[in-house]
């Protein structure tokens, strides 16, 4: 039988930069899973770690960068059949300061920051696609607006 785990973090990186908004693609490196493609930040919940928490770990894991505001975006769900477990991914938009110096992790090979359009059509998965489409929407004005008070995390 199937079972279902929040066991999953998705990392959107805003650089709000004055010409327009940038958001952070990275590509795997080839030596591991899904070599080549491009995402966002992507990583597992350590036992006991809160999935907010686990974003900022894997943010500065992944890119070196610290988050200056985060907001919680939607969950997704994906299904891993090695383990029949439906996997909850809890998607994150996180705004960075757009002087601050990338450091890639080893899992990834290149990274790039692009405007939102360009995003979309880099990011390989449609669930990280339809994540971002959230972010404009709900981001759009730089901050949540009415609804701040439920999005913002910090």
């Amino acid at each position: 039988m199937a079972t279902i785990n929040v066991g999953t973090v998705d990392v959107i990186l805003i650089s709000p930069r004055t010409d327009g908004w940038r958001i952070l693609t990275l590509q795997r490196a080839k030596d591991t899973r899904c070599p080549m493609a491009w995402e966002t930040v992507h990583g597992r919940i350590e036992p006991g770690e809160q999935p907010e928490h686990a974003a900022v770990r894997e943010v500065r894991e992944e890119t070196g960068l610290d988050i200056a505001r985060l907001y919680n975006v939607c969950v997704q769900p994906f299904y891993l059949h090695h383990t029949h477990t439906v996997e909850l991914a809890v998607t994150f938009a996180a705004f960075v300061d757009p002087a601050a110096e990338l450091t890639l992790g080893a899992e990834h090979a290149r990274s790039e920051w692009l405007v939102p359009e360009r995003a979309l059509e880099r990011f390989v998965w449609p669930r990280e696609r339809a994540a971002l489409r959230d972010v404009l929407l709900l981001l759009q004005r730089g901050d949540a607006g009415p609804v701040e008070d439920v999005l913002r995390v910090f």
